[in-house]
C-alpha cells in the first residue's frame, strides 16, 4: 500500500487531521484537526450575507466569537438567539461575532433562513469550506473565541446558552469592561 495511504488511514484511526503523518504544511492542530488554544487565529476572508467581504484581521483588538455552523443543525439554530442577546449586549463595548456558515450552497440557502430567523451579528459564507479546513472543524457547532491580540483563547464544541449571566461576566471580563 502506497505510504500516503497508511497515513491517511493511520490519521482516520488515530483522529488526527489527514496529513498530520505525512508532514503537512497545516497549522499544528490538536486531534480531530481543531486549531490549539493559544494559537494564533487561523485567517479568515469571506463575504457577508448581503454584500461585502470581512476579515478577522480587521476585528484586532476586539473579542472575537468564531462560529462554525450549518443551517441543518438543530444546536447550531438553538444558540443562535442567544448568540443575538449576546451581540445586543456586548458589540458595542468591543465584542463581534463571525456566523461562518458551512453550506456548499450558502449563497442560496442563507437569505431565505435570515429572512426567517434574523440576527445583527454578520453571517459568512463558507462555501469550499477553506476556513473551515483551517480551523479544522467537523462538528457542529463549533466556536473559538479570538483574542485581543489574534490568538485562540478557548475552543467550544456543541451548541450553549451565549447570554447566561456567567457568559456575559466572562466576555465583559475578556472585553475589559
Amino acid at each position: 500500500m502506497p505510504r500516503v495511504l497508511v497515513s491517511f488511514f493511520l490519521c482516520m484511526v488515530l483522529g488526527l487531521p489527514a496529513g498530520a503523518l505525512a508532514g503537512s504544511s497545516r497549522p499544528q492542530s490538536a486531534p480531530g484537526g481543531a486549531v490549539l488554544v493559544g494559537q494564533q487565529a487561523p485567517a479568515v476572508d469571506l463575504e457577508r450575507v448581503g454584500g461585502g467581504r470581512v476579515r478577522l484581521a480587521d476585528l484586532r483588538g476586539k473579542i472575537v466569537l468564531v462560529n462554525f455552523w450549518a443551517t441543518w443543525c438543530p444546536p447550531c439554530k438553538a444558540e443562535m438567539p442567544s448568540m443575538e442577546r449576546l451581540y445586543a449586549r456586548l458589540h458595542k463595548k468591543g465584542l463581534e461575532i463571525l456566523a461562518i456558515n458551512v453550506e456548499a450552497d450558502g449563497k442560496e440557502i442563507l437569505p431565505k433562513f435570515l429572512k426567517k430567523h434574523p440576527h445583527t451579528f454578520p453571517v459568512l459564507m463558507d462555501t469550499e469550506g477553506d476556513v473551515q479546513s483551517s480551523y479544522g472543524v467537523f462538528r457542529f457547532p463549533e466556536t473559538f473565541v479570538v483574542g485581543k491580540d489574534g490568538k485562540v483563547l478557548e475552543h467550544i464544541i456543541g451548541g450553549r446558552d451565549w447570554s447566561d449571566k456567567q457568559t456575559l461576566d466572562k466576555f465583559s471580563k475578556l472585553i475589559g469592561n
